[in-house]
This record gives structure tokens, C-alpha cells and sequence, in this order.
């Protein structure tokens, strides 16, 4: 049994077997060390496992083992795999070419999956294409299975163009454990489809599609090659897009969490930028989180409510560092009579002293369980890269930023009255009679001078404990930082 930092013996638990008959190991508490989940979220652990368990359910392999290392060399779980849908001159394939050049991954469209040369299913769906101008589901989802299987489309991913064109492929597609992270539904009203159908024309040399009003090339060459597509009469693209609105309504319920629908009636830059961004972001994981908040702030920037509500509202544990330091001494405990001296003679206690009782709470079996919301701690790089050293690496960052005005007003008008003990605020809440108000006092760090002096101490270092945070961030590109 692993035993936790700086925590309390684990005497009295014994393992199944053991001499004094003490507690079963299946039954007695676990002590986790604080690396272990951080290790967890950082390495994505679950999302790991979670996919390993689908691929295993779907392709039920005769040997899972050699079958799960084969899958773990792809490593192909952070490539793009997007899917396009959206009615006909929607501009999904112009957004389709622009995402793979971008994101250096693969188009996949019915015409160049049936397109392939040394593909059996290529020539039979060909055949077949030929005949009825299309190509049946059981086919078309072979050919993305034998596509997406490629050694291309394992490194750099895949953009489905168009694909799903009906709920019974999306069901097919799933089937066969290919499942996108991102789907991009383009959306316009159906009288700016028909006029922009219109006007399409297309290269016959590269593919890229051009429109007489909107997007006409500026080279005389290209304008002499480009051909008007068949189907895009006015009674064609109605009955396209009547077809595309019976199909749609029932193929979004199958993905459900990873779509996102973006008006295609605004200029296609736009349309792209908003549909790489989407791309590009990372879905909240279902993987179980421990919450780590710290808290960074001036003094009177409220960073103690905030804890306390951030622990109310989330069950975390709140530690306060200067409450800390206060209970240890009060304990009497031997890191306690280290800080008493200190705090007789209201000086400031050694960070080495600080990093103990920290470490030794952060440690304890509550924090690691329930996660924990730090604040007063650390206040510049150097606490920073303690804090770091010692495993506690906060899993949100917050820099509570309040004008200097409004922390004045805060700070400097509070008194308090030596006879009850009541605290009071001479704007927020003043005292009921003027007899209170003649005995009030302010305590000596209230004073404007002493509240600006801890402002620019606190920004002198602010701008050097962002930027670790901003690092460290950047290493971890899933995790975020608030500010």
C-alpha cells in the first residue's frame, strides 16, 4: 500500500495475511499519491482506455493483445477527423479543400474514393455510379472503411465531404468504429442556395469551384477552362435540396456533442475561419477530473470569497495559505513552533517553511480525493516553481485583476469597533449610531499607503507568475488558464 506525502502513519492497516489479522487490503482506504491522477489527466489515461475498449467491442479481435499494441503504434488519435454535411451550394466543398490544405489531412468524397485506382470496391462502385449516378450505402461505407485504413489517412486524418448523405450510412460508418470528433452542418435559406447554384463553375484540372458573381478568377487561363456543372438548374437544386432536408433531420441525432451548425450565408472566409476553429478545439472530456483551482490576485481582489464559493459550490477543499501558517502554530506542531518566531516579530516565514505546511495539506487524502482551490499562494515565480517541484500543479489558473480605485475603496474604509468586535465598512455598511462611529478604528494595514505598497508588490510580480502559468499551459494544450 502506497503511503501519502507528509501524511499520517498507516499503521493500524494491514494487508489480507497479515501477522495481527488487521484490516483486508480489498477493504482498507486507499492512500493516492497526489502524481497519480495529475499523471492520469496529463497522459489522458481514461480517453485512452475508453478508446482502446470501443476499438476492442467493434473489431472484437481473436487476440486482443496484439491487437491493442498494432492499434497504440498508429498514434492517430490527434488527427483531424472532421465531417462536412450541408444542401447543395452550401460551399461545403470549398471549406472541405480549405480545412485539408490548412490542417494537411485528407479529402474524402464520393467522387475520388470511387475514383481509386488498385481498388476493387473502386471498380465495382464505378460500375454502378455509371449506370444509376450512385452508389449504394453498403459500397460507399466499404470504400471510407478501406480508405481510412490507409497509412496516409492514419497519419493525417481524413475530412468526409458530403459523408453521410443518409441516417442508414451515419449508422454504417459507426458500425465500423469510425466516428469523427468534429461535424460541420453548413445552414442557408434555400433561395440563396438556388441563386448561388446558378452561378457555380468549376475547374476541370484542380476541382476547385468558382462562382460567376462571388468568386470569379482573376486569370484569363482559368476563366477559359471552367465548365458549368450538370444539376444545377433551378428544379434540380429544389429537388436536391427537398431530398437534403428529408435526410439531415434525421442524421444530426446521431452525433450528438460534436456538431456545430455555421450559416453559410456570409462571406466564405468567415465560414471557413469559423469552421477551422471549431476544428481545432478540444471536446470536454467524460474522463474523471480532480479539480486543483489557484486563485492569484492583489490584495481586496476577493480571492477568499471566491474560494469559499468555488469550495461551497464544488465540494473542493479550501487552503488558504495565511490560515495555514495560523492553525499550525495553534497546534503547537513542530513546523509551528518554526513559524512562531516569525510571527512574533511579524516577519515574513521562509518559503521553505510555507512549502511544508502546504505540501503536507495539499498531501492529505481529502485534497487528493475531492480536489483543492488554493489561494494566497504562491505569489511570485519562484513560489511558482516550488509548488511545482513538490507535484502540485493546479489544473486551473485564475488572475483576479480589480482596479486599484475599487481595492482603496474596499480596503481603506473598513474599521472595526474594539468593544463588540463588529466589523464595518463606512460606505457598504456604516455603523448605526454615531457613538459606534466615534470609537471605530482602522486596523494599520488599511491604510492607503499599505494597500498600495502590497498592490505593486503583487503586479511587480504578476506579470512573471502569468507567463510560468502561460508555459506550462502551452504544454499541455487540452488544459486551459482563466484570467
Amino acid at each position: 500500500m502506497t503511503r501519502r506525502r507528509g501524511g499520517p502513519s498507516d499503521g493500524g492497516l494491514q494487508g489480507a495475511g497479515a501477522p495481527h489479522g488487521g484490516m483486508d487490503a480489498t477493504t482498507a482506504p486507499h492512500r493516492i499519491p497526489p502524481e497519480m491522477p495529475q499523471y492520469g489527466e496529463a497522459n489522458h489515461i481514461f480517453e485512452l482506455m475508453q478508446n482502446m475498449l470501443e476499438q476492442l467491442l467493434i473489431h472484437q479481435p481473436k487476440d486482443p493483445i496484439l491487437f491493442m499494441i498494432s492499434h497504440l503504434q498508429r498514434d492517430n488519435n490527434n488527427v483531424p477527423k472532421i465531417v462536412i454535411l450541408g444542401p447543395p451550394a452550401s460551399g461545403k466543398t470549398t471549406i472541405a479543400m480549405w480545412l485539408c490544405k490548412h490542417l494537411n489531412s485528407n479529402l474524402l468524397t464520393v467522387e475520388n474514393l470511387i475514383a481509386r485506382e488498385f481498388s476493387s470496391l473502386a471498380a465495382g462502385a464505378r460500375r454502378h455510379y455509371q449506370n444509376v449516378t450512385k452508389v449504394p450505402s453498403t459500397l460507399l461505407v466499404r470504400l471510407i472503411q478501406e480508405r481510412v485504413s490507409e497509412e496516409d489517412c492514419i497519419r493525417r486524418g481524413w475530412i468526409l465531404d458530403g459523408i453521410p448523405e443518409t441516417r442508414e450510412q451515419a449508422l454504417m460508418i459507426q458500425t465500423l468504429g469510425i466516428t469523427p470528433r468534429h461535424v460541420i452542418v453548413l445552414s442557408s435559406p434555400d433561395t440563396v442556395l438556388i441563386e448561388r447554384n446558378l452561378g457555380k463553375r468549376i475547374d476541370p484540372q484542380t476541382g476547385e469551384i468558382y462562382h460567376t458573381t462571388f468568386d470569379w478568377p482573376p486569370e484569363a487561363e482559368i476563366q477559359n477552362r471552367l465548365v458549368v456543372p450538370e444539376g444545377i438548374s433551378e428544379l434540380e437544386t429544389a429537388r436536391k435540396l427537398l431530398e437534403y432536408h428529408r435526410n439531415i433531420i434525421r442524421i444530426l441525432p446521431a452525433y450528438p456533442k460534436i456538431l456545430k451548425v455555421i450559416s453559410a450565408d456570409q462571406p466564405c472566409m468567415d465560414v471557413f475561419y469559423q469552421a477551422l476553429t471549431y476544428a481545432q478545439t478540444s471536446h470536454r472530456s467524460n474522463a474523471p477530473f480532480t479539480p486543483r483551482v489557484l486563485l492569484c490576485g492583489p490584495v481586496g481582489s476577493g480571492k477568499r470569497l471566491q474560494a469559499a464559493l468555488l469550495a461551497q459550490k464544488y465540494g473542493l477543499v479550501n487552503v488558504h495559505c495565511g490560515q495555514l501558517l495560523k492553525e499550525a502554530v495553534a497546534d503547537k506542531s513542530k513546523v509551528g513552533e518554526l513559524i512562531q518566531p516569525y510571527f512574533q516579530k511579524k516577519m515574513a516565514v521562509p518559503d521553505s517553511i510555507i512549502m511544508k505546511v502546504l505540501d503536507q495539506r495539499l498531501s492529505q487524502q481529502d485534497s487528493v480525493q475531492k480536489g483543492w482551490v488554493l489561494h494566497g499562494f504562491p505569489r511570485d515565480q519562484d513560489q511558482a516553481h516550488m509548488l511545482h517541484s513538490l507535484g502540485h500543479q493546479p489544473s486551473r489558473v485564475f488572475f483576479l485583476n480589480v482596479p486599484l480605485d475599487s481595492i482603496i475603496e474596499r480596503l481603506t474604509l473598513r474599521r472595526m469597533d474594539p468593544v463588540t468586535g463588529e466589523r464595518y465598512h463606512l460606505m457598504y455598511k456604516p455603523p448605526p449610531t454615531v457613538e459606534i462611529q466615534a470609537r471605530l478604528l482602522q486596523h494599520p494595514k488599511d491604510t492607503k499607503e499599505q494597500v498600495k505598497l502590497k498592490m505593486d508588490l503583487f503586479y511587480r510580480h504578476s506579470s512573471d507568475l502569468e507567463e510560468f502559468y502561460s508555459r506550462y499551459w502551452a504544454r499541455r494544450p487540452e488544459r486551459g488558464h482563466g484570467r
